[in-house]
C-alpha cells in the first residue's frame, strides 16, 4: 500500500531534501528518511530529557555545539552523553512516530525541498518502504483496538472503573495525567512517550470503558432556504383557482 506517492517517487530517485506535509516534515539523504518532525509528536528532545534518560541542559549543550554543523547526535554519543545503539532505538521511534503523523491521509498538499538537511544529522536512514509499512502498520493497530478516532484528539477523560477492574501501570501513570483538558498529545509531551503508544493507551482504555470515547459529530445542517422558496411551495389560494377555472367553464 502507497501511503505517499510523492515519498515513494523521491525514493526511487534518491533525493535529498525535506518532504513537508501539513502534519509533519520528512528529511531524506539518498532517498532515506533520516528525520521526521511532527506538531503532533514530541521530539526526540522530549523522548530523552522528559523521558529521564538526559537532562535538558545536556540536549542544550549539544544543539549549542553542534547544532551548526549538524552532528548534534554524533556529539551525544562521542560526549558520552548515550550510547550509539540507545540514540539509534530512541530516535527510530521518533521518526516512526512523527512520520505516523506527517503521513496520515488528512494532511494535505504535498511539497519537496530539494538540498535541506536536519541539524541533527544523520543517526540510521531507514528506507521510505520501511516508513510507509509501519505506518499502515500504526493504522490498522488503532482501529483494531477501538476504531473510533475521535479520542484520538479530544481530551482525555477518565471514567470510573468497574468492580475489579484494572489498568497497568502504564494505563494508571496516563489515566492519573488525564485532567480532562490535556489530549493524548499533552500527555505523551508531558509524559515523555511516544504520541502513538499513547494513541494506543487511549484506545485500549476507551475500549475498556476506564475513559470517555466522545460521541459523533451531529451532521451538518441543510442550507437555509432561500426566501422565494417559502413563496413557491406555499399553499394554493384555492378560492382563486375555482375562480379561473368558472371564468374558463364560462367562455365559449
Amino acid at each position: 500500500m502507497t501511503v505517499s506517492p510523492m515519498l515513494t517517487r523521491l525514493a526511487a530517485e534518491r533525493a535529498t531534501g525535506a518532504l513537508l506535509r501539513d502534519h509533519g516534515t520528512l528529511y531524506l539523504v539518498d532517498g532515506r528518511v533520516v528525520h521526521a518532525e511532527s506538531p503532533s509528536a514530541p521530539g526526540l528532545d522530549v523522548l530523552l530529557t522528559a523521558g529521564g534518560r538526559l537532562p535538558r541542559e545536556g540536549w542544550d549543550e549539544a544543539v549549542d555545539r553542534a547544532g551548526a554543523r549538524q552532528a548534534v547526535g554524533r556529539f551525544l554519543v562521542d560526549s558520552g552523553r548515550l550510547g550509539d545503539g540507545e540514540l539509534e532505538i530512541c530516535h527510530l521511534e521518533a521518526v516512526f512516530d512523527a512520520a505516523f503523523f506527517a503521513l496520515s491521509p488528512a494532511a494535505g498538499p504535498t511539497r519537496f525541498r530539494y538540498g535541506v538537511s536536519h541539524w541533527l544529522g544523520t543517526v540510521r536512514p531507514v528506507s521510505a518502504e520501511a516508513v510507509e509499512r509501519e505506518t499502515v502498520r500504526r493504522r490498522e493497530l488503532l482501529d483494531s483496538v477501538w476504531p473510533y478516532d475521535a479520542v484520538d484528539t479530544a481530551p482525555v477523560r477518565p471514567r470510573a472503573p468497574a468492580p475489579g477492574q484494572t489498568a497497568s501501570s502504564r494505563q494508571r501513570s496516563l489515566l492519573a495525567a488525564a485532567d480532562g483538558a490535556r489530549t493524548p498529545a499533552d500527555i505523551a509531551r508531558l509524559l515523555g512517550r511516544p504520541a502513538f503508544h499513547t494513541l494506543l493507551d487511549v484506545r485500549r482504555l476507551a475500549a475498556a470503558g476506564l475513559v470517555e470515547t466522545p460521541p459523533d459529530p451531529l451532521p451538518a445542517a441543510p442550507p437555509a432556504a432561500p426566501p422565494w422558496a417559502g413563496e413557491a411551495t406555499a399553499e394554493p389560494d384555492i378560492a382563486l383557482l375555482r375562480r379561473l377555472r368558472d371564468a374558463l367553464e364560462a367562455s365559449p
